[in-house]
C-alpha cells in the first residue's frame, strides 16, 4: 500500500487490464458521467484471456433469448446455480448478475459495435440439473467483426487460441452456415469472430471514445487516502516509476493468480499443471486487493479446462498450453490415467472434467489422475483433428503413437493391461449402445454437434470404438481457463472489507473477483457473462456516483 500526494497522471476512472471486463468497465463508467477514463494493461495487446477464448456470454434472460422464444424465470435460475454451488450464493450478488446481465447486453448492442445473437440450441452445462435449460437458450454469441474498422490498432489484439475457423460466428463455424465465397468475403475484411469479435468491436469503442490505454504499464499497488482507495503506483515500460491519481476510482479487472505458482500452491484445491490463459495472469490484482483490506472469497476454485503442452513457446518464454475441449468428446477417444483406466464421462463440460482430475485419493494419498492421456486409433486420427494436428498430416511430436495398445501404454507410462482392458470393456459397451460406467451420451451436452460427431445419431456422436491400430495418446495437463477466487464485491461491484463495507473508491470485475457464481460454470460464456456484467456495473457505479457520495 502506497500513500502519496505527487501525481504523474491523473484520471477521473483507473482500470487495470484490458480484457473483457475491463474494456466493459471502462465504456460503463466514460457512459455514465466519468468522461476521463485511463486503461492500464501490464502488455503490449488489450484483450487478456477474453481474446483467446470462445468470446460468449451466459446471461439468463437475455432480450434475445426471450425474443427467441424461450422463457425464463427467476426460479429456475436460482435454482439451477444453487445446485451446482450449494450454499455458495450471495443473494444481493446473484441479483446484481440476474438483474444487471440483460441490461449490460442491451448497454453493449445500442452503445458500442459489440452484436450478439442467441445461440438458442446451445444446452446449458448441466442440462439436467433443475433449472436447467436442457436445449439451450442462455448463451450469446458474437458476430463477426470486421478487423479493418480497427485500423493500426488491429496488431494489438491477442491472437486467438481456439481451433474454430475465426471468419465465422461460432453458430456458423459449427452449423457450417456460410459458403466459401462468403468466407473469402469475410477474409478480405478481416472478419474475425469469438472472442476476437468481442475485444474488437469493445476495443474500438474505446478508441472511439478517445480512452488511451497505458501499454506495457504493470500496476503494482494502490495508493489510499484514510479508507479510501485514490490511485494506482505503476511500473513503467522502462521500470520507472508512474503514479496515477483516480478521482473516482480504480477497477481492478487484471484476471486470475493461475501463472504465479506461490498463489496457486497456497489456494487451489489440487494440481493445476497447464494454464491457456495470458501468462501475465499472476495475481497482480488480487495481491493489491489483500494489502486494500479486501475479504477474499472462492480462492480455491478455478475455472477448469483441459489442455496439453505445445512446444512452441508463447511469449515471454512461457510454456504454450493447447485448449483440449473437443477431442476428449469425440467418438473414439477416451482419457485415461496412470493405471489405465478412465475416470470420467469424457463428453462433460471441461469444468466438471476439472473437478474430476483433481479428485484425491485417500487410499494411496495422491490424485491419481495427474497426469493423464488421450486415447485414439487411427480410425479417430484419419477424421478428426487432434489439437494443431489435422487428419492427414504428420504425426506431431507431443503426440506417442505404437502398433499395439501395449507397446503405446509402455511408450507414456501407462499401466499395459489396465489399458487394454479398459479399451476392450468400452469397446464392448459402444457396441452395446450405453456407457455403463460414466452414461456418457445420455444427455443433451454430451451429444451436442459441437463437441461430437452429428454424422451420427446419439449416443454415437460421442461413442466410438477404439480397435484400429496404430493408437495414439497425448499427454494432457490440469489445465485452467483461469482462477475465479479474489476480493468479494457488492451488487456495484465495490471491493468489501472483511466486515462486508465498501472499500471506497475500489472495484473489481473479471477472474480477479471472487466469482458471483461460485464454482458453478452455468454454460458457454459462464466466465465472460458475470465478468462483463460486474465490468459495466462497476463502471455504471462509478460513472453515476462522485467521490463523496
Amino acid at each position: 500500500m502506497h500513500q502519496t500526494e505527487k501525481w504523474d497522471r491523473e484520471a477521473d476512472v483507473v482500470v487495470l487490464g484490458s480484457g473483457g471486463a475491463a474494456l466493459a468497465a471502462a465504456l460503463s463508467a466514460h457512459d455514465h458521467g466519468a468522461r476521463d477514463v485511463l486503461i492500464i494493461e501490464r502488455s503490449g495487446m488489450v484483450g487478456g484471456t477474453t481474446a483467446m477464448s470462445g468470446g460468449m456470454l451466459w446471461i439468463p434472460g437475455n432480450h434475445h433469448q426471450l425474443a427467441a422464444g424461450i422463457s425464463e424465470s427467476e426460479e429456475d435460475v436460482v435454482a439451477y446455480i444453487d445446485a451446482l454451488a450449494p450454499g455458495q450464493l450471495d443473494p444481493e450478488t446473484l441479483w446484481a448478475f440476474m438483474q444487471g446481465g440483460p441490461e449490460m447486453v442491451r448497454y453493449l448492442e445500442e452503445k458500442t459495435p459489440v452484436r450478439l445473437h442467441a445461440f438458442t440450441d446451445f444446452p446449458d452445462y448441466q442440462p439436467y440439473a433443475p433449472g436447467a435449460k436442457p436445449d439451450g437458450g442462455r448463451s450469446l454469441d458474437n458476430a463477426a467483426f470486421s478487423f479493418e474498422r480497427l485500423g493500426k490498432w488491429a496488431a494489438r489484439v491477442n491472437p486467438s487460441k481456439m481451433s474454430y475457423p475465426i471468419r465465422a460466428s461460432l453458430e456458423e463455424a459449427v452449423q457450417g452456415t456460410l459458403d466459401e465465397a462468403a468466407l473469402a468475403e469475410r477474409e478480405r475484411g478481416d472478419y474475425r469472430a469469438l472472442g476476437q469479435a468481442l475485444i474488437g468491436a469493445l476495443f474500438l469503442g474505446v478508441v472511439e471514445r478517445g480512452i488511451p490505454v497505458a501499454f506495457e504499464t504493470r500496476a503494482r499497488g494502490l495508493v489510499k487516502d484514510g479508507d479510501r482507495v485514490t490511485g494506482v503506483v505503476a511500473e513503467g515500460a522502462d521500470g520507472r516509476e508512474v503514479r496515477v491519481r483516480a478521482r473516482r476510482g480504480v477497477v481492478i479487472a487484471t484476471g486470475g493468480f493461475e501463472w504465479n505458482p506461490a498463489l496457486v500452491k497456497a489456494f487451489l484445491r489440487g494440481p493445476m499443471t497447464g494454464p491457456v490463459s495470458v501468462p501475465e495472469n499472476e495475481g497482480d490484482g488480487l495481491l493489491m486487493a489483500i494489502a486494500a483490506g479486501a475479504q477474499l472469497g472462492n480462492m480455491q476454485n478455478a475455472f477448469w479446462m483441459q489442455s496439453a503442452l505445445e512446444m512452441k513457446p508463447q511469449r515471454g518464454a512461457r510454456p504454450n498450453y493447447m485448449l483440449g475441449s473437443d477431442e476428449r468428446a469425440r467418438p473414439g477417444a477416451i482419457l485415461v490415467n496412470r493405471a489405465g483406466k478412465r475416470f470420467v464421462n469424457e463428453a462433460v463440460n471441461y469444468n466438471a472434467v476439472g473437478k474430476a482430475i483433481v479428485a484425491f485419493d485417500a487410499g494411496t494419498h495422491s490424485y491419481p489422475n495427474v497426469p493423464y492421456w488421450l486415447i485414439i486409433d487411427q480410425r479417430y486420427r484419419d477424421k478428426y483433428p487432434v489439437f494443431h494436428a489435422q487428419p492427414g498430416s504428420p504425426t506431431p511430436s507431443y503426440m506417442l503413437q505404437a502398433d499395439t495398445l501395449e507397446g503405446l501404454a509402455a511408450a507414456a507410462g501407462i499401466d499395459p493391461a489396465g489399458l487394454v482392458a479398459t479399451v476392450e470393456r468400452f469397446n464392448t459397451m459402444v457396441r452395446a449402445g450405453h456407457d455403463d460406467d460414466f452414461q456418457r451420451g445420455d444427455n443433451t451436452y454430451d451429444n451436442f454437434y459441437m463437441w461430437g460427431d452429428p454424422s451420427f445419431d446419439p449416443p454415437y456422436r460421442t461413442l466410438g470404438l477404439i480397435d484400429q491400430g496404430p493408437f495414439y495418446a497425448v499427454q494432457m495437463e490440469s489445465g485452467v481457463l483461469g482462477t475465479c477466487g479474489g476480493p468479494k464485491t457488492n451488487a456495484d461491484a465495490q471491493v468489501v472489507d472483511w466486515d462486508g463495507n465498501p472499500i471506497p473508491g475500489l472495484y473489481a470485475a473479471g477472474n480477479v473477483m471472487a466469482a458471483v457464481l461460485g464454482e458453478a460454470y452455468g454454460g458457454a460464456g459462464g466466465t465472460l457473462g458475470p465478468g462483463l456484467t460486474f465490468g459495466y456495473l462497476a463502471g455504471k457505479h462509478l460513472g453515476m456516483h462522485l467521490p463523496n457520495a
